[in-house]
This record gives C-alpha cells, sequence and structure tokens, in this order.
C-alpha cells in the first residue's frame, strides 16, 4: 500500500509540472504573438470567471510598460504584452468598466461597441492558436532544464515527497538531452515516467524520466511503527501455528504409542494368565487320575507363567519411574559381577529354550560400585531380555565387564537382527520399540530401553550403543568407582584395550 501511494503521489507531482508547463507556454504564445497592427489599446476582453483569465491575472509585465501606461495600482484588471498592448480582463458585467481603465474616450461606452471588439478579439485569439497549433517549435527551445528541475522540486515537495532526485528529458528523436549529473539508466532504479506537452497535435515521444534517491528507506519510514507491529503479529501467528500443528502431531504419535503399546500391554499379560488358568483347571480336574495329572509339571509351569507374569507387571509399574523428577535409589557397595551372575542364571531357562547360548566374560578385577541392585539388576536384565526378542533364531549373546580408570564398563552384545540409523535415535523414548513386520512378533511395551537409560543416568553413569543392520546391536554401560562423578557419559571407542 506504501508502495502505490508513493507512485501515485510521485505521478500526480510530474503531471501537475507538465501540465503547468504546458499551460505556461500556451499563454506565453497568447500573450507575446498579439499583432499590435490591428488591434487598440484594448487588445482583448476576456471573461473574469474564464481559465484563461485566471492565467493572465498571474503573468507579470515589464514594469516599465506598467508606468508608461499609468497602470501602477496592482488592483487593475490589465494584463500588458511584450509589444506594449494591454489585455482587458472584464467583471462579470461589462457595462461597469471604468473609462479609466479602459483608457477609451470619457463617452460611456455602449454595450454593441463592446459586443463587437470581444468579437473581433475572439478572432483574432483563433488565429493565435491555429498559428501554434501549425508550427510546433523544436522541444530544446520549448524547455528549461533548471526551470524544470525548481518546478519538481515544488510539485514533489507539494505532495510530501522531500527525497532528493535525478532526472532527465528525453526525445525520441535526440534521445537524452538533458540530465543531472547523477542520473543512470541501470536497471533496478524505480523510474517514473511522463510524456511532455501531451495535447501536441502531433504527439511526440519527448518524455521526463525521474527517479528518487532512498525511496525504499523513504517507505520503510513511512511504514514505520504500524509495518514493525504487522511483522511482529504475522511472526507471532506463524510461531502459535507452527507450534499448534507441532503439538497435534505430537498428540497424535503419543496417542498411536499408548494405543499399541495398550495392544501389547494386553497380549503379553493375556498369555501367562491363560497358561496358569489352564494348568490351574487340570490340577483340579477330578475326571484326571492323579498319576495322570503330572502335578510337578504343572506346578512348574504356573510357576514359571507367574514369574513372567510379575515380570511384566513390574515393567508396566516401572513407568510411574518416568513421571518422577528424581528416583530415589538405594545406594549399597556392590560387586557388579555377582549382579551378572544372577541375571545370567535368571535367563538361562529362557535361552535354552530358545536353544542359544550367553557367553560370560568377566574380566574387571575392581567389580565394586555403588548401585540400587534391584533397578540396576532390572536395568541389565532388559538388555538381555532385549537381545533375545531380537535374534532371530539361536540367540547369542556376550555380556562382558572390563575396567578403566575412571570407573566399570558393562558390554551386552548380541548377533540380533540389529537397529538401524532411524531407530537409533528413538530407542531410548519412552513408549518407542522397534517393529519387525507384525506389531507382536517381538513382545514388549516400549519401556526397557528408556528405564535403562534413566537407571543408568541416576547413577551418575552413562549408556552408548552400536549396531548395524543384520549383524548385531552392542550396549556399553558406564559406571563410575570411587565416587567418580561421570555427568558428560564415558563411552569406550571400538578399538580401545580395556586395562586403560
Amino acid at each position: 500500500m506504501t508502495d502505490q501511494q508513493f507512485r501515485y503521489l510521485a505521478n500526480k507531482a510530474l503531471e501537475s509540472v507538465v501540465l503547468n508547463l504546458e499551460e505556461k507556454e500556451l499563454i506565453k504564445n497568447i500573450v507575446e504573438d498579439i499583432d499590435p497592427a490591428s488591434t487598440d489599446s484594448v487588445t482583448a476582453i476576456v471573461p473574469a470567471n474564464s481559465p484563461l483569465a485566471k492565467k493572465l491575472h498571474g503573468y507579470q509585465p515589464n514594469s516599465s510598460l506598467l508606468e508608461m501606461y499609468g497602470l501602477n495600482s496592482p488592483g487593475e484588471p490589465i494584463a500588458i504584452t511584450s509589444s506594449g498592448h494591454k489585455i482587458f480582463i472584464s467583471s462579470e458585467d461589462a457595462s461597469s468598466l471604468s473609462t479609466e481603465v479602459t483608457t477609451e474616450p470619457s463617452v460611456q461606452i455602449s454595450n454593441s461597441e463592446i459586443k463587437g471588439r470581444v468579437t473581433n478579439k475572439i478572432v483574432f485569439l483563433e488565429k493565435i492558436m491555429e498559428k501554434i497549433l501549425r508550427n510546433t517549435p523544436d522541444i530544446r527551445e520549448r524547455i528549461n532544464p533548471e526551470k524544470i528541475k525548481d518546478d519538481l522540486r515544488s510539485a514533489l515537495n507539494t505532495v510530501g515527497i522531500y527525497l532528493d532526485f535525478e532526472y532527465s528529458i528525453r526525445s525520441g528523436r535526440y534521445g537524452n538531452i538533458w540530465e543531472t549529473p547523477g542520473f543512470t539508466d541501470k536497471p533496478g532504479t524505480n523510474k517514473f515516467i511522463i510524456q511532455l506537452f501531451p495535447n501536441d497535435p502531433v504527439p511526440s515521444q519527448n518524455q521526463i524520466v525521474l527517479y528518487c534517491l532512498q525511496e525504499q528507506q523513504y517507505k520503510f519510514e513511512k511504514i514505520g511503527i504500524l509495518g514493525f507491529l504487522s511483522l511482529l503479529f504475522t511472526l507471532l501467528l506463524l510461531g502459535l501455528s507452527t507450534g499448534t500443528f507441532v503439538v497435534i502431531f505430537r498428540q497424535k504419535k503419543v496417542s498411536e504409542i499408548r494405543r499399541d503399546f495398550i495392544n501389547n500391554m494386553t497380549h503379553e499379560l493375556k498369555t501367562p494368565i491363560s497358561t496358569i488358568s489352564l494348568a490351574s483347571q487340570m490340577m483340579a480336574d477330578k475326571t484326571i487320575a492323579e498319576k495322570d495329572k503330572n502335578i510337578e509339571s504343572l506346578a512348574k509351569v504356573i510357576s514359571d507363567e507367574s514369574m513372567r507374569l510379575k515380570f511384566q507387571v513390574e515393567k508396566v509399574l516401572q513407568m510411574a519411574i518416568f513421571e518422577r523428577m528424581k528416583m530415589k535409589l538405594k545406594l549399597v557397595e556392590t560387586d557388579i559381577n555377582v549382579i551378572i551372575d544372577k541375571v545370567v542364571e535368571n535367563f538361562s531357562l529362557q535361552i535354552k529354550n530358545r536353544n542359544g547360548v550367553i557367553h560370560v566374560d568377566l574380566q574387571a578385577t575392581k567389580t565394586a560400585a555403588l548401585i540400587d541392585e534391584i533397578h540396576f539388576l532390572n536395568a541389565i536384565s532388559n538388555l538381555i531380555d532385549n537381545a533375545i526378542k531380537y535374534s532371530k533364531e539361536n540367540p547369542e549373546i556376550t555380556i562382558s565387564t572390563q575396567n578403566n580408570k575412571k570407573g566399570i564398563l558393562i558390554i551386552v552384545e548380541d548377533k540380533g537382527i540389529g537397529i538401524s540409523k532411524e531407530n537409533m535415535k528413538r530407542i531410548f523414548d519412552k513408549f518407542f520399540r522397534v517393529h519387525s513386520g507384525n506389531v507382536h512378533n517381538v513382545k514388549g511395551f516400549g519401556l526397557g530401553l528408556s528405564y535403562v537409560k534413566k537407571i543408568i543416568d541416576e547413577h551418575n553413569g552413562s549408556i552408548k550403543v552400536e549396531s548395524q543392520v543384520n549383524h548385531g546391536t552392542k550396549f556399553i554401560l558406564f559406571l563410575p568407582q570411587n565416587n567418580y562423578k561421570n555427568p558428560l557419559g564415558y563411552f569406550l571407542n571400538n578399538n580401545n584395550n580395556t586395562n586403560e
């Protein structure tokens, strides 16, 4: 809007300069070309309400001529030509003209005499106009560049544009016939072009080409605080809109994850409950002989499924941990290797059923560390459980411990399906699960790794994961010893030996 307003005002200023230039030329021709031989002392009588009369009022004759004719009073409605003849500007009632002003004889001028004189003068003016239309002077004779520059400055000031400007006068015949010293024809400047003398009988290609300096700065100043607030408000709306969409998509994503979690939880809990229920029914069925019931086997099934159910319920209850700002750990100095052996023993039956193997390589000699035994055991259990789940068949898992000068490293490595680079960024997110086909083909709630990371972080340790698709995954856990704090994390390089 500011740009359009600027264009409108600049074009309006140019138009006023061109019209004023054309009007001045016309009046000059009429005033200076009256033939003294064909007129008396009153050259022409022009009605006071005509546009020409208004222009003639502004015509300033030679002061010596005014004195010669005794017309020193500024109020006299008289214009004097350069040839010394007068043009009388009448009032609306021609009969009221004073004899003094007209320099006619003292006898009252009759209406018929005035009418005849006016008729003669109209014919005379028509001849002058015919001469003007027939003979169009060269453009270089019709303009005064410096005067046009002053007129442009005045016109731009009138419309409120106080900028410096450059301009040129261009002729279709001669090209640029005049230009200001700083004028340039380079592209990129916002030029305003208007035709000179547009009412010539034969249209010409004479033009004024103008552009203002610091136009963009002028427009920004015009916009001012309103433009700044508009921009700020627009950015605020964009920010709010973007934030709203981000929240919507996140909520949608969380909703899908939660729905997936509920489906998996139902499936996971339903299986052991069904197995326990079936075994209990067999034990209570009196139609089956005691010797055929195999009570010991059924009791073992119930025990195993109960432990499995307990383990699954504990994993669900772990969700509460993530809602707390700080966990309350019961830190006790504990032998890490002993914890590892206990975890391996708990998974021995599950590994045997999958025809797999767990390699234990406990090289750490300094094994004591301050840990919460229950939470730490659950964290290692989650890693081994994941290694078993994401192995296609015959799981092969290696658990090792190593010392370095700052603490102890626990490494859990498998030869399973691996993790892609895209999923590597999200594996520690709550509820996130790396699927492989059907959503239930790998059991779990998506809480294991996020729980492991939180537990290790609460022990001032750090965790790193290395993986290749179809080649396996390695989790490297670091726990500080000797009260050493590790807020930035410590990771073992692939080629780094343990006895640092």
